[in-house]
């Protein structure tokens, strides 16, 4: 049987008793993890009181199921035996020891199997169709853009929170597409505001809050002007491991903001109804307002040029440092007129 992450639970309440194998595949690690999580539960309500947990490799011996599966316990309990197969693939002695087991499970016994996003092949192979035909078979799914708000509002009155529309827009911005990183700020959100309705200035106010510097306290740091925090965060967050190509994204997405913002000003829409469709929110709305106002187009236009060079070197089409290029790009953004060369292609 085939099931979804979010009709999981559901689907276990159903069962008369504990299928012998139950596996769970996909690439999305929050859901992933929270659905083996939901089964080890589901099993041990039920008496599964002992776990094995096997490492598939290229040495890893399928007949070490087979072998678990059969040995007695010493205090006769019942196991999970879980088997991490991750992105390996099973050749024709694999299969078959999985399907020969699967033709006589120990009764004691229950199979979970964790893999990777399993391709076509995989799927239309004798073992898959196996476990589908015996267990429950979990498959997971990215959240699509359009699904993330409802995701998130789901998650949120989990924890017996309440976001205005508002709140969701800006949080689904900031997180994209990361769940996991949405379950760390709806975590931190109930901890500040636990049964409260959150508005975007709440959520804002959070992640401010935060004592770690991130890309959207650099991008902060860059519509206040300050150069000096700006190197400071960008230093830190070449320290920690950030992609590049992500600080490139978030100062990117700043420009063209500031710029879409002086057009739609300058043909007569309302700045609210800008802040709307560009998603600024809370104090950011003044920030964006004045850092459009100092900066000029002509100025943006040729940042959006430099950002088109911090790429080609991220791709390493352009000999020079991308880090370098950054410092350049925060300095010039946040009010520093350094007048440098551009850099050499080719």
């Amino acid at each position: 049987m085939k099931t979804r992450a979010d009709q999981l639970d559901t689907q276990l309440k159903r069962l008369s008793s504990p299928p012998p194998v139950f596996m769970v595949t996909g690439d999305e690690p929050l859901q992933h993890a929270e659905s083996c999580d939901s089964i080890r539960r589901y099993l041990r309500d039920d008496g599964f009181t002992e776990r094995e947990v096997m490492h598939v490799d290229a040495q890893f011996s399928w007949e070490s199921l087979l072998e678990s599966a059969n040995a007695l316990s010493l205090f006769a309990e019942r196991k999970i035996i879980e088997i991490r197969l991750g992105s390996q693939k099973l050749d024709k002695k694999a299969s078959g020891l999985l399907q020969r087991y699967l033709d006589n499970p120990a009764p004691d016994n229950v199979v979970l199997i964790l893999a990777d996003r399993l391709d076509a092949g995989a799927k239309k192979s004798a073992w898959f169709k196996q476990v589908e035909k015996a267990g429950v078979v979990v498959e997971i799914w990215p959240i699509d853009v359009d699904q993330l708000p409802g995701w998130v509002n789901q998650r949120a009155k989990r924890l017996g929170l309440e976001l205005t529309a508002d709140a969701v827009q800006l949080l689904t911005g900031r997180i994209e597409g990361n769940l996991l990183a949405a379950r760390q700020e709806l975590d931190k959100l109930s901890l500040l505001y636990a049964n409260q309705t959150i508005d975007a200035e709440q959520v804002i106010e959070a992640v401010a809050d935060s004592s770690r510097f991130d890309i959207f306290a650099l991008s902060d740091a860059v519509l206040h002007r300050d150069p000096a925090r700006c190197q400071k965060i960008l230093l830190v967050l070449r320290q920690e491991g950030v992609e590049a190509t992500l600080v490139l994204w978030a100062l990117s997405r700043e420009i063209r903001t500031l710029l879409n913002v002086q057009r739609g000003l300058a043909t007569g829409v309302n700045y609210d109804t800008l802040c709307q469709r560009e998603k600024v929110w809370g104090k950011r709305k003044a920030l964006v307002r004045k850092a459009s106002q100092q900066t000029p187009a002509s100025q943006l236009e040729s940042l959006l040029g430099l950002c088109q060079d911090v790429d080609q070197a991220i791709k390493g089409q352009l000999k020079t440092d991308p880090w370098l290029l950054l410092s350049v790009l925060t300095l010039e953004l946040s009010g520093c007129q350094l007048n440098l060369p551009r850099p050499i292609h080719g």
